[in-house]
């Protein structure tokens, strides 16, 4: 069996005099699949002493934080699930001010600091806005994590510069990095960390073994012995054991199942009976089959027995059906809603009756501009709703889009796609292998520098290009591109070229969704379909064509006459050096 993330976690919160405590603090540390997806999290926060309901906004920041977090997409990365909570609470913080009396005075307001560890995988992920602190202990000091949001006016006046609730928006400091086994982490408010170095954290964990709550009881109360008269509150966190690096992928759960064996027509399993084969190939076995449980038709679709061997490979299998369960998205391939327990490991998807694009292009050899306007806009709906999930399909090609006799166009075949919230990790979660069919990957990936949405975009853009002129709009040039200065050498080929019909504004959109600088691209595949229906300004100014389409015996005699010249130039200088 595979290691599991544990941690060995203690906290305690201590009063100050004047008898409310200002400071809130919990931790989430759920089991099995959830601490897979979601990981094990810790939040404190602490309220400012001028106001009289601070107290308030400390519990609604941690308490919803840890509730909310925790119902996030497992999709979303950490990042962007903590600081998608973490900016709504902080606009219920502000709401909750300007509602109340202390709109007048906001140090009177909803306000508190807020800090959090969040443990996921190998790799820890800090939260911080305000002046509580997290730090590392090391065996002589304790190493400050955080930075404090406090501005000084003198030495005996400060204001906190940053703040949940201070304003409608707010700036939440964001860090990550690897964890290593046996790491301590102390998070603190300043009624705490002002009076505590390193020496009387070990000396409290030495004293209390593993009941960390009672060395947190220790501290804070040390705190207040030693002078301090505000609220003290102390969380302590231990790292006792990692997964393996090799289990980013864990709640995809395809350990305990059997690889099945080769199915036949009429052959019954799991639950489904087989009608025939769709395709047979190296990777994968995939068959129209019969739910006997409901009588619809779905895909089943099961791995090689030759790559049974490939763990990542495996991985990517079962990626299919989890990525198609959380994306709803009628222009997106569904997951068959089949709930039993597995013995063997398959996918079972949604049947499409109808046809692939790369068939429908063959039918359609010179599609009208509206026609492939159509495909495009449900294409991009669907990929923006991978996008919305954070993730990328990385594979968009006409053999992966399936139209049914209703016309409604699917993205399939998700095996290859990008999930953030799978790949977080301390080194960044952009996507960098290429995963998809070399003509339809964008250039940034054979340059190395990962994709993005508007790596989805780029193909997609190749797509309409593709099935307006039957040809790629940079040939075969994109695959060999290797660094920068290789993608800023691709030509854009005027679509015009191959169809005369097409508007001039065509080109323009389809150039800028195609730039080799995803920079330069549009933002969104969204915008990508508006320039297509309602081209702006940008695209509508007349472009002169070059000399060579405008006046070709011209440019030949310019060209020839260059030529002569760099000739003569060359002699010149020979007979000089002579």
């Amino acid at each position: 069996m595979q290691k599991a993330l544990r941690v060995t976690l203690g906290q305690h919160s201590l009063a100050g005099p004047h008898g409310v405590n200002q400071d809130f603090h919990g931790a989430m540390l759920p089991e099995g699949a959830l601490r897979s997806a979601k990981g094990i999290a810790v939040a404190l926060a602490d309220g400012i002493g001028s106001s009289r309901v601070s107290q308030v906004a400390s519990a609604a920041a941690v308490r919803g934080f840890l509730d909310d977090y925790y119902a996030t997409s497992d999709a979303w990365s950490v990042r962007r699930s903590a600081q998608r909570v973490l900016g709504a609470t902080n606009s219920w913080l502000h709401a909750q001010t300007m509602r109340s009396d202390a709109r007048f005075d906001k140090d009177s307001g909803y306000v508190c600091t807020f800090s959090a560890l969040i443990l996921k995988g190998r790799d820890v992920h800090l939260l911080h806005v305000g002046d509580a602190r997290v730090l590392r202990l090391h065996p002589n000091a304790l190493e400050q994590l955080t930075e404090d949001h406090r501005i000084h006016l003198s030495s005996v006046e400060s204001y906190l510069g940053r703040a949940l609730g201070a304003g409608p928006h707010v700036e939440i400091d964001y860090r990550c990095w690897e964890a290593e086994v046996g790491e301590v982490y102390l998070l603190a408010t300043d009624g705490a960390y002002a009076y505590l170095d390193a020496e009387a954290v070990h000396e409290a964990i030495a004293r209390c073994g593993d009941d960390f709550d009672e060395a947190a009881r220790l501290l804070a109360a040390a705190a207040h012995a030693k002078g301090s008269d505000d609220d003290s509150t102390v969380q302590l966190l231990r790292i006792d054991q990692l997964p393996p690096a090799d289990a980013a992928q864990l709640q995809l759960q395809r350990e305990a199942l059997a690889i099945a064996p080769p199915l036949a027509p009429r052959a019954r399993f799991e639950g489904f009976t087989v009608v025939r084969d769709l395709q047979v190939s190296s990777r994968s076995h995939v068959h129209l089959a019969i739910d006997e449980a409901s009588g619809q038709q779905v895909v089943l679709k099961l791995p090689s027995v030759d790559l049974r061997d490939d763990p990542d490979y495996l991985d990517r299998f079962v990626l299919e059906e989890w990525v198609a369960r959380r994306v709803d998205s009628i222009h997106v391939l569904k997951a068959s809603p089949i709930d039993r327990t597995r013995g063997h490991l398959y996918v079972a998807m949604e049947y499409v009756d109808g046809q692939t694009l790369a068939q429908w292009m063959i039918d359609h050899p010179a599609p009208a501009l509206d026609s492939v306007r159509g495909i495009v806009e449900q294409l991009a709906k669907g990929l923006h709703a991978l996008h919305g999930k954070e993730m990328l399909h990385q594979d968009i090609r006409p053999e992966n889009v399936m139209i049914d006799r209703t016309d409604t166009v699917k993205i399939i075949d998700l095996a290859s796609t990008h999930v953030a919230g799978l790949a977080d990790s301390a080194r960044g979660n952009r996507a960098l292998a290429i995963e998809g069919t070399l003509q339809y990957t964008a250039p940034e990936y054979f340059a190395g520098q990962g994709g993005s949405a508007r790596s989805d975009l780029f193909s997609l853009a190749v797509m309409a290009y593709q099935m307006l002129t039957k040809q790629l709009p940079y040939g075969l040039h994109v695959s060999r591109v290797r660094s920068s200065a290789d993608a800023n050498r691709l030509r854009y080929v005027p679509a015009r070229h191959y169809r005369p019909d097409l508007p001039e504004w065509v080109d323009a959109v389809l150039q800028k969704a195609l730039h080799p600088d995803p920079a330069k691209r549009q933002e969104a595949v969204s915008e990508f379909v508006h320039d297509l229906r309602a081209p702006g300004h940008e695209f509508m100014r007349p472009r002169l064509p070059p000399l060579i389409e405008r006046h070709p015996v011209l440019f030949w005699q310019y060209t020839t006459v260059l030529l002569a010249g760099a000739v003569v130039l060359l002699v010149g200088l020979r007979v000089i050096g002579r």
